[in-house]
C-alpha cells in the first residue's frame, strides 16, 4: 500500500521529511564514498567543490568515512579527524555546505583489518577483533596505485578496546567542533565495527566474543560513548549484516540485524531521545548472501530481510546499495525506507536530486577514477543539466 503525506498526496522522493530535529525537503541522500582526495589526510579545496556541488537546499550529504585515528586507515589519501588542523580543514567543507542550505554528518570509521602495515604508524599490524586476515579473494589498494594482499591483523587485547571507544567519543566531538550537524558511525561493509560483530570474523574468547549479546558490546559502547557527548539526535548507525564484503559474513545476518536494532531501540528509550537514523545497505550492494555452496539469495529473500529491519527499527529509516530513481521512489512509496541514499550516481552526477526531480537523463560514471588523487578528474569535473546555452547549473530544489 503506497504511503500518503499529511495533506493526502502520494510520498515520493521529492517529499519532506523532518529527519529528527532536522527539516529535509527532499529524501535523497548522498552516500558516504571513500574518494581518496584527501591528500596526506587533510580535507582541502577540491573537497570544498566536491560536496558544495552536490548541496541541495534541505538536503542531506554524510561525507566520506573520515578517519578517527592514526590506526584507522586502509585507503590512501583519506580524510581524518582526529588533529586540530583535521578540524580546522573541515570547517570549509561545511561552512561551504551550509551556505547551500543542506545538511551534513560527518561518518566516522576505522577500517581494523582492512588495512596494512604501510598505512599503519611504525609499520606495524593493523588491529582488529581477530588474528584472521581478510581472504586472498580481495585486495587492498597501496599507496602507489598498486593492488596488495591484505596481512594478518593483530586482535586488540581487551584492555585497549576502551582506547579505540574513546577515539569514536573524541572524533564526535571533534566533527562537531568543526561544525558538522551530526556524526554517523560506520558499522558496516567489514570494517572494525563490523569484525567483532560478525561471527564468521569475531573468534574472540572474551567478554567481546561468542555470544551475540558479546559481539555487540563494543558497536553499543562506540554508540553510548558517542550518545553522552554530542546526543542521541546528532548520531546516525550504518550497518549491513547480510553483506559479505571484506569476508564479512555472519551464520544468521537476519538476527544479527535484529540484535543491532533491539539494542538501539532499548537505548533510545532509556534516554527518552531518538537517533537521528539507522542507515542500512542492501543485500545486493555486494556478493551478499553468498552460501558455502555459492547460492545466493533471491530479491525476495533480501526485502524480506530490509522489510524486517525496517519494520523493527523505532526511528528514521535509511536505505542504499543499488538504488536507481525507480527503486528509490517505490521504496518510500511502500514504507520501506524514509530516505534513499546513492553513491556512484551521486559521484557522475553532482546534480542528481534535479536530474531524479525532472526524471532527466543521468551521467554515466567512470569507474577507474573512483579513487585516483586528481583533484578535479572524475570528482568534479562531471557535467550539470544545463538548459540551452546556459553556463551556470540550473538552480537546485
Amino acid at each position: 500500500m503506497a504511503e500518503t503525506g499529511p495533506d493526502g498526496t502520494a510520498i515520493t522522493l521529492f517529499s519532506p521529511y523532518k529527519m529528527g530535529k532536522f527539516s529535509l525537503s527532499h529524501r535523497v541522500v548522498l552516500a558516504p564514498m571513500t574518494r581518496c582526495r584527501a591528500l596526506n589526510g587533510m580535507p582541502n579545496a577540491a573537497l570544498v567543490n566536491y560536496y558544495t556541488q552536490r548541496s541541495t537546499p534541505g538536503g542531506f550529504l554524510i561525507t566520506e568515512g573520515t578517519l578517527v585515528s592514526p590506526t584507522a586507515p586502509g585507503f590512501p589519501h583519506v580524510p581524518g579527524i582526529y588533529t586540530e588542523e583535521q578540524v580546522e580543514a573541515w570547517k570549509r567543507v561545511v561552512d561551504a555546505v551550509h551556505a547551500k542550505g543542506s545538511i551534513i554528518f560527518c561518518q566516522l570509521w576505522h577500517v581494523g583489518r582492512a588495512s596494512h602495515q604501510v598505512y599503519q604508524p611504525g609499520g606495524v599490524a593493523p588491529i582488529s577483533s581477530t588474528s584472521k586476515a581478510i581472504s586472498n579473494r580481495w585486495r587492498i589498494l597501496m599507496p602507489d596505485g598498486s593492488y596488495g594482499r591484505y596481512p594478518t591483523p593483530r586482535p586488540l587485547e581487551t584492555s585497549e578496546i576502551l582506547e579505540v571507544v574513546e577515539n569514536y567519543r573524541q572524533a564526535a566531538l571533534n566533527a562537531i567542533r568543526a561544525g558538522f550537524d551530526g556524526i554517523e558511525i560506520h558499522g558496516a561493509h567489514g570494517y572494525l565495527i563490523d569484525q567483532f560483530l560478525k561471527d564468521g570474523i569475531n573468534d574472540r574468547t572474551d567478554e567481546y566474543g561468542g555470544s551475540i549479546n558479546n559481539r555487540c558490546r563494543f558497536l553499543m559502547q562506540v554508540i553510548q560513548a558517542v550518545v553522552a557527548a554530542i546526543g542521541a539526535d546528532r548520531v546516525g548507525f550504518r550497518m549491513s549484516p547480510a553483506i559479505d564484503h571484506l569476508d564479512a559474513m555472519d551464520s544468521d545476518p537476519l538476527n544479527l540485524g535484529l540484535a543491532v536494532i533491539e539494542r538501539l531501540n532499548k537505548l533510545q528509550l532509556n534516554l527518552g531521545s531518538k537517533l537521528t537514523y539507522l542507515h542500512v545497505t542492501q543485500p545486493r550492494y555486494t556478493a551478499y548472501g553468498q552460501t558455502e555452496s555459492g547460492r545466493h539469495g533471491t530479491e525476495e529473500e533480501e526485502a524480506r530481510l530490509m522489510r524486517t529491519w525496517r519494520r523493527a527499527y523505532q526511528g528514521t529509516f535509511i536505505c542504499s546499495g543499488g538504488f536507481t530513481r525507480e527503486l528509490g521512489m517505490e521504496a518510500v512509496a511502500q514504507d520501506d525506507a524514509d530516505l534513499v541514499s546513492y553513491g556512484r550516481l551521486f559521484i557522475s552526477n553532482p546534480d542528481l536530486v534535479l536530474r531524479f526531480k525532472l526524471n532527466a537523463p543521468l551521467n554515466k560514471y567512470v569507474r577507474k577514477t573512483f579513487y585516483t588523487q586528481d583533484p578535479v578528474v572524475g570528482y568534479t569535473d562531471y557535467p550539470f543539466l544545463r538548459d540551452g546555452n546556459l553556463q551556470e547549473p540550473l538552480s537546485r530544489l
